[in-house]
């Protein structure tokens, strides 16, 4: 799962970080207010204002309370009239594995407006951003782009670099939940507004769950519920998606045109790569880096353009993609695959502690096999994500953890009807136990609104529900209006 923040914009997710496209202005500034008196002033890259930064101490082993220790780095872009200010924001972000801190430009720039009466409050969780971050460093090349998702040397490598700062088994949702709700109290806030993108959901339902006292709305975007068992379904989810953006192309005249087999390049380059891997020369343009032979495997391309679905932006090019590459020239492939990704911005161990605990000993090995056999993206992350938990240490989860959370807080819900991981299905089964929420469906939209037109649409609905406290009178019928950019033909 992942990470496209450009809903309120992630990790999440996503590149997964961006979040709430909300417009700016200028407002009063008074002096912060309450606990933020604990926290320093500071600045970060690219960001010209001055913010607020704090590290809040919290035991490794909660339970136990001894031993290792982990400081939580906190950053707050304060309200601008402190006097008057309302509940502040918690941005939870996606992955597992993205640093909530990340989404501080946005809030900064153009998500000013989210910060009229609310301060706007991001705690990097355990096991990401400057909060004892696991992962190690890796060497990006060409070849490294088109790895499989978990190599066996790779996560054993990691697996005991990490061993040496970090006890694996005290990553899960629920210790950080509890992290979470003592920086609200550090911080003097009472009830507090939860926001959560992609794994940022879960979180927030996690929270809620535990410290329900304290949540007066939580918004959630892209639903990945507590029973989920990621990754059985991602490619149930993904066959989806991708089904409804190709009969998008099919009644796009210019698409038809361009790919009018489109559904049959796409069986094609699957199995021609199925029968055997493509040996392709990448010719890494406007770099010095002479050019370099990599071999692309077949299911390395199909969960390459799984993850291509992720936003409409992207997505744009797939047709043109398979095409080309049904036809022996994966160029156009290569420039998306290569470079600059969404899991980039994901701390692989972080990841990892979350899913061996929380989801892949829950999935039945031969249902899923099952699930995904006739699945053009296959079983493949099912595998590789099994093998990897068989190494990695499991931490333990509540007996109720995968139970549906169930609520009377006010609850506001965003699905894209083309969401290749988390679809509208998770919304409603989420909303059914949420008695004060609303779902709400945004028909051309993925796992975030990258590409489509009319953002500030969802800005206006999320910053309404927050003020009201309250689902039912929302005007949305601006989703509809949000449209994909135009398929790439050439």
């Amino acid at each position: 799962m992942l990470w496209q923040r450009k809903w309120c914009s992630t990790g999440l997710i996503g590149i997964a970080v961006v979040l709430l496209i909300c417009s700016s202005s200028s407002c009063r500034r008074s002096q912060p207010a309450g606990g933020l008196f604990k926290l320093h002033s500071c600045r970060l890259p690219e960001i010209k204002e001055e913010l607020l930064c704090g590290k809040f101490r919290v035991f490794e082993n909660r339970r136990t309370r001894s031993g290792r220790t982990i400081d939580l780095n906190i950053v707050v872009l304060p309200a601008f009239d402190q006097k008057t200010k309302a509940e502040p924001l918690f941005d939870l972000a996606g992955g597992p594995g993205v640093a909530s801190t990340a989404a501080a430009t946005f809030y900064a720039t153009e998500g000013k407006e989210c910060r009229q009466r609310r301060d706007v409050v991001l705690v990097d969780q355990r096991g990401t951003g400057n909060s004892n971050r696991l992962s190690i460093p890796q060497e990006k090349t060409p070849e490294s782009d088109l790895r499989e998702m978990y190599p066996v040397d790779y996560v054993m490598r990691m697996r005991d670099a990490l061993r040496q700062h970090a006890d694996l088994t005290q990553y899960t949702t629920s210790i950080a939940m509890d992290d979470l709700d003592d920086v609200r109290a550090w911080l003097g806030y009472d009830r507090i507004n939860l926001f959560g993108l992609s794994y940022g959901t879960r979180a927030a339902l996690v929270y809620l769950r535990q410290h329900p006292e304290h949540v007066r709305t939580i918004t959630l975007v892209g639903v990945a519920p507590t029973y989920l068992r990621m990754p059985m379904y991602h490619a149930q989810a993904a066959k989806r998606g991708m089904n409804l953006l190709l009969a998008q192309c099919e009644h796009d005249a210019k698409c038809r045109e361009a790919f009018p087999q489109i559904r049959d390049d796409w069986m094609k380059v699957l199995a021609d790569l199925q029968a055997a891997p493509a040996r392709v020369q990448y010719d890494p343009s406007g770099d010095k880096a002479a050019p370099v032979t990599v071999e692309i495997q077949r299911d390395v391309f199909a969960e390459k353009i799984r993850n291509f679905l992720y936003g409409r932006d992207k997505a744009s090019q797939i047709p043109l993609i398979v095409h080309e590459a049904a036809n022996g020239n994966f160029a156009p492939f290569l420039r998306q695959a290569i470079g600059p990704s969404i899991p980039d911005m994901i701390a692989d161990g972080m990841y990892l502690c979350v899913t061996c605990a929380e989801d892949v000993p829950f999935i039945d090995q031969a249902e899923a096999a099952k699930l995904n056999a006739d699945n053009p993206f296959g079983n493949y992350r099912v595998v590789q994500q099994t093998w990897a938990c068989g190494m990695w240490p499991h931490g333990d989860i509540p007996g109720d953890f995968r139970e549906p959370v169930r609520s009377s807080v006010p609850a506001l819900i965003f699905s894209g009807n083309f969401d290749p991981v988390t679809p509208p299905q998770r919304g409603d089964e989420v909303a059914r136990r949420l008695s004060n929420s609303r779902h709400v469906i945004v028909p051309q939209a993925a796992h975030g609104i990258d590409g489509l037109t009319d953002a500030a649409c969802i800005d206006k609905i999320i910053l309404e529900f927050i003020e009201k406290a309250d689902a039912k009178d929302l005007d949305v019928s601006c989703v509809d209006r949000m449209a994909p950019p135009p398929f790439a033909t050439k």
